[in-house]
C-alpha cells in the first residue's frame, strides 16, 4: 500500500469515528435506561410488604403436616416460625444486608423488616426465658436456648457468614421446638400459658411501644419535658441531663421510622392473635379476652394502605398530612391497651 493510499484509509477512519462514538453512546444510554426501569419494577415488586395471615390456619396446618394435634403454645410457636419465614422468603428475600442493585438502593421494606426482627427477637426470649419454663429455678429448653441467639446476629451481615444463614438456623431450631412440642412422647418441650409469662412478654411489647411512639412523634420536632427520675425523689441519673429536652427525627430519617413502626406492628398483629389462642383460658378469667381484641384492632389501623408515594411530614395541624403522627397515634393507643391488660393480668 502507497503513502497516499494509507492516507486516504486514514482520512475516513477518522472521518467514521464521530459517528462510531455517536452509535456507541445511544447504545450505552439506552442500556442504562433499560437497567433502571428494571431495577426501578424490581425494587418496587420488593417493596410491598407482606399481607397479614391467620395464625389458626397456620396452626392447623403445621399441625397437619406434622400429624399431631394443636397443642397449648402451638399456634404462638408456629406464628413465630412463620414470621421468621415471611421475613427471610419475602419477594427479594431478606434484603437489609444486600450490597447489589436494587436491594442496595432500596431503604422502606430494610426498616421494615428490622422492625419485624426486634419483635421476632423479644418472643423468642420470652419463650426461652418464660413460656417454655414452669419457675424461674428450671431449667430453659435446649433447642430454644440455643435458636434465641441466632436470631440476634448482625442483621447487615453480608457475608461469612450471612445475616440469612444464621437466621434459617435459629427458624430450623425452632421448628425442632415446635415439633417436639407437639409430640406427647417428648415431655422435656413444654409451653405453660401462665398469666405471668404472658405478662413478662408485654412488659417488653409495651416499652418497645413507648419507645416507638416517641421516635414517630418527633418527626415534628417539640420540645419534651424530661420525666426520666419523675415519681422517685431519691432517684439519681449517671449524667446530668438538661430539663427540657429538643427531640427531632432528621428528615431523611422520617421514613424508616415509619416503616420500621409498620414492620413492629405488622409482626405483633400476628403474635397477639396467637396469644388470643394460646391464653384464651386466662384471658377469659381475668376478663381480658376484649381488652386484647382492641388491642389489636389498633395495630390492624397501622397497616392500612400508604396511598401518599412518600411518607409526608407536615405539621401537626398544617395543611399537609403527617403519617409519622398518625402512627404514633394508633401505636400509643395500643400501648395504653397493653398496660391496662397487664394490670388486668396482674390484679384481675
Amino acid at each position: 500500500m502507497s503513502i497516499d493510499s494509507a492516507k486516504l484509509s486514514l482520512f475516513r477512519f477518522v472521518e467514521k469515528v464521530p459517528l462510531v462514538r455517536g452509535k456507541l453512546a445511544k447504545t450505552v444510554i439506552a442500556v442504562v435506561v433499560v437497567l433502571a426501569i428494571v431495577s426501578f419494577a424490581i425494587g418496587s415488586y420488593w417493596s410491598i410488604e407482606p399481607d397479614l395471615f391467620d395464625v389458626k390456619e397456620a396452626a392447623k396446618q403445621k399441625a397437619a403436616e406434622l400429624q399431631m394435634e394443636v397443642v397449648p403454645g402451638f399456634t404462638t410457636s408456629t406464628t413465630l416460625s412463620k414470621v421468621t419465614g415471611t421475613l427471610l422468603n419475602k419477594p427479594g428475600g431478606y434484603l437489609s444486608n444486600d450490597v447489589m442493585v436494587p436491594g442496595v438502593l432500596l431503604d422502606n421494606i430494610p426498616s421494615w423488616e428490622f422492625g419485624v426482627l426486634v419483635q421476632v427477637r423479644d418472643l423468642s426470649r420470652a419463650m426461652r426465658k418464660s413460656f417454655s419454663r414452669s419457675q424461674s429455678q428450671s431449667v430453659e429448653d435446649k433447642l430454644l436456648a440455643k435458636a434465641e441467639p441466632k436470631f440476634s446476629f448482625d442483621n447487615k451481615s453480608f457475608i461469612l457468614p450471612s445475616t440469612e444463614s444464621k437466621y434459617k438456623e435459629g427458624l430450623q431450631l425452632l421448628n425442632k421446638y415446635i415439633e417436639k412440642l407437639a409430640n406427647p412422647s417428648e415431655p422435656d418441650a413444654q409451653f405453660y400459658t401462665r398469666a405471668d409469662n404472658l405478662n413478662d412478654w408485654l412488659q417488653d411489647v409495651s416499652s418497645r411501644l413507648g419507645s416507638m411512639s416517641q421516635r414517630l412523634s418527633a418527626s415534628v420536632g417539640k420540645a419534651r419535658l424530661n420525666t426520666s427520675l419523675a415519681g422517685d425523689p431519691d432517684a439519681e441519673s449517671a449524667t446530668y441531663q438538661q430539663t427540657i429536652e429538643q427531640k427531632k427525627t432528621p428528615w431523611f430519617e422520617i421514613d424508616n421510622v415509619f416503616y420500621e413502626a409498620r414492620g413492629a406492628s405488622w409482626a405483633l398483629i400476628h403474635f397477639l392473635r396467637a396469644v388470643e389462642v394460646d391464653f384464651a383460658g386466662v384471658l377469659k378469667k381475668k376478663n381480658a379476652l376484649i381488652s386484647l381484641q382492641q388491642i389489636i384492632r389498633e395495630l390492624e389501623a397501622t397497616q392500612e394502605t400508604v396511598w401518599s408515594p412518600m411518607v409526608l411530614n407536615g405539621g401537626g395541624f398544617g395543611f399537609w398530612a403527617n403519617h409519622s403522627l398518625v402512627m404514633a397515634s394508633y401505636i400509643s393507643r395500643a400501648n395504653a391497651g397493653i398496660i391496662d391488660l397487664m394490670d388486668l393480668l396482674q390484679k384481675g
